[in-house]
């Protein structure tokens, strides 16, 4: 029924979900750990992410990176009355969730992965020093090597974001501190 119901477009819109869901139990579960600072704080809400992405079938919800965590822990802080808390809260969850997405990459490799792999099978084959292929069955080989693509690129695209991310805050922390100068007490360098 839930299906039908999706996709006929008359289901319960996610944002919509998340904020009722938010609103009586994800909030309580958040404070009601002890935290102590902003580690406690990441910590709570890496474990309402999880809880919410395994209790949620189908949909699964991006994590905000650990500078937002950080500005909506400086915020949540300061605040000194609990609806201010939760409100900061709320604000928080409704504009940095977003639905996890699949990239064009990880779609191309998907697509494009099994018949590649059936045909690098076939040609093995023929290759004296990985004849052993054909012990392998097809039903193992292709679906194992579109999961390696996968993984393969899930872990690149990871890599890639994480080193451009530090690119960006290199940058802004050398053009926060601006010139440098050197500064030498006593006398020979």
């Amino acid at each position: 029924m839930g299906l039908v119901m999706s996709s006929m477009g008359l289901g319960i819109p996610s944002m919509q979900m998340l904020s009722t869901v938010t609103d009586k139990l994800l909030y309580q579960q958040f404070i009601d750990k002890e935290i102590k600072d902003f580690d406690d704080f990441h910590m709570a809400m890496l474990d309402i992410f999880n809880t919410f992405n395994s209790a949620v079938p189908g949909k699964h919800y991006d994590v905000p990176s650990q500078a937002d965590v950080k500005v909506c822990f400086d915020d949540w802080k300061s605040a000194t009355e609990p609806d201010k808390k939760k409100r900061v809260f709320m604000e928080f969850m409704t504009k940095n969730v977003n639905t996890s997405k699949l990239d064009d990459s990880t779609m191309i490799a998907g697509v494009v992965t099994p018949p590649i792999a059936m045909a690098l099978k076939r040609a093995g084959e023929n290759v004296p020093q990985i004849r052993r292929i054909k012990i392998i069955p097809d039903v193992i080989f292709v679906p194992s090597m579109t999961l390696l693509a996968l993984v393969s690129v899930k872990i690149t695209r990871r890599i890639v974001s994480k080193k451009t991310n530090h690119r960006i805050i290199d940058r802004q922390d050398s053009a926060n501190q601006g010139p440098k100068r050197d500064v030498h007490v006593g006398g020979a360098r």
